[in-house]
Parts: C-alpha cells; sequence; structure tokens
C-alpha cells in the first residue's frame, strides 16, 4: 500500500512538472529525465540534487523508487508518444542503476528507446540486453560495488564505461553526488533534449525581369516621324 501511494505521488508530481514545462516543451522538445535511487530509498539522495539542477535549468526532471521502473517505463512511453516522441532519459544509482538498465528494455520492446541512459556504480545487473540508446557508466571497480557494463545479444546501442577507480574521494555511497560529475551529466542530456529550431527556409529567388518590348516602327504616314536606325546601319 505505502509503495503504490508513494508511486501515485510521485507520479502526481511529474504530472505538475509536466505540466508546468509545457511551453518548453511543446517549443523545444526537452522530454523528461527519470532517477532512479538505490536501497531502501535513502542512500541515493545525490539523485534528487541532480534532478533539482536540471529542472533549474528547465529540463523536466522526476526521482523515483527504482522498484518503480516497470510502471516508469509503461508512464514514460505514453508521455513520450503524447509529445510528439519527445526524448526519455534514464539516471540511476547502485540497484536505480539496475533498474535504469532493465527499465531501457522494457521501454526499447515498447517502442519508445531512451535516448540516454546514466549509471552510477550498477551492483547486479552488468549486461545491457536487447535495447537501444546511448549508455555512460560511472563506477569503480575497487570499492566492492560497482561493476562494468557489457553488450549482450540483442543490444544496438552504444556503451561507454568512464572507470572512477583513480578518484580516492569517491565511493560507492557518494559517487552519484559528485557536483563534478552532475555537470557532466547535464551537458550529456542538454545535448539530447535540446531540439535546435529548425533554420528558416531560405527565400525563393526573384524572378528575372521581363525584357522590355521594342520601340514601335516609325509610321512613314505621319508627319513628323523618323524610323529608328538600325544597329551599324547609317543614321
Amino acid at each position: 500500500m505505502k509503495s503504490g501511494l508513494r508511486f501515485a505521488q510521485a507520479l502526481l508530481a511529474a504530472i505538475i512538472v509536466f505540466c508546468v514545462a509545457q511551453p518548453a516543451l511543446a517549443q523545444q522538445n526537452r522530454g523528461h529525465v527519470y532517477l532512479l535511487r538505490g536501497l531502501a530509498n535513502v542512500f541515493s539522495l545525490g539523485m534528487d540534487d541532480l534532478a533539482a539542477k536540471m529542472n533549474a535549468r528547465g529540463i523536466p526532471a522526476t526521482v523515483h523508487e527504482y522498484g518503480q521502473w516497470q510502471q516508469l517505463a509503461d508512464a514514460a512511453a505514453a508521455e513520450s508518444r503524447a509529445t510528439g516522441n519527445s526524448p526519455i532519459v534514464i539516471v540511476g544509482h547502485s540497484l536505480g542503476a539496475d533498474a535504469a538498465i532493465e527499465m531501457a528494455e522494457r521501454l526499447t520492446a515498447l517502442g519508445v528507446p531512451p535516448k540516454l541512459v546514466v549509471t552510477f556504480d550498477p551492483v547486479g545487473v552488468t549486461q545491457v540486453g536487447p535495447s537501444l540508446g546511448y549508455f555512460v557508466n560511472y563506477y569503480q571497480s575497487n570499492n566492492g560495488y560497482g561493476k562494468r557494463l557489457t553488450a549482450a545479444r540483442g543490444f544496438r546501442g552504444n556503451i561507454v564505461n568512464r572507470n572512477l577507480d583513480a578518484i580516492g574521494s569517491i565511493d560507492h555511497f557518494n559517487i552519484e553526488k559528485s557536483p563534478r560529475l552532475h555537470e557532466e551529466v547535464m551537458a550529456q542530456v542538454r545535448s539530447i533534449t535540446n531540439k535546435p529550431k529548425p533554420k528558416p527556409k531560405p527565400a525563393a529567388p526573384a524572378a528575372p525581369a521581363a525584357p522590355a518590348a521594342p520601340a514601335p516602327a516609325a509610321d512613314p504616314s505621319v508627319p513628323g516621324t523618323q524610323a529608328a536606325a538600325r544597329p551599324g546601319a547609317p543614321g
């Protein structure tokens, strides 16, 4: 019951964000970013911070519990179709990263694949199955949790793994809170969701001017008139 109530509240928040951002969606096709928290819904509060930054910059973003990925995929597909196939972006941390991969596969099966999927330290799902989209995985192989992503059979997208083992100030429990990584993710999201305005069509070339009508020949029967001299003829 509590999970259903939280999901209803999350969907209501998403609808409010969507309605507020409707003019921007209509003009720039900004889409929707779905951020998924990890275990117990309390260890991934960097997702909330990232969502707040996105919304402040005009990118509609909502935060959800990782266990809601199936319902979110269905809702995201319906919203995208209703807004002219607006782009879908998924961001997840830990178990939320695992769920982001599963959500991407479901969206692809529904015919509305995500444009971008960002994962922070996935822990269980390490292979991306039948899916489209651009996947960026921030992970550490030396923190006891994070995993590298690989493509499984049926994957038709792109995967970029960013190994952060050398950054000692980052671990599994704060990787999704890094301001630097937030800036990188937002830059990636803007490149997907900021649809450029179509260039105006060039003006049609002006029609060539009609040639001037030749001067009428002089009428010798009319006094005071003289025939025009032909070029090269004596005048």
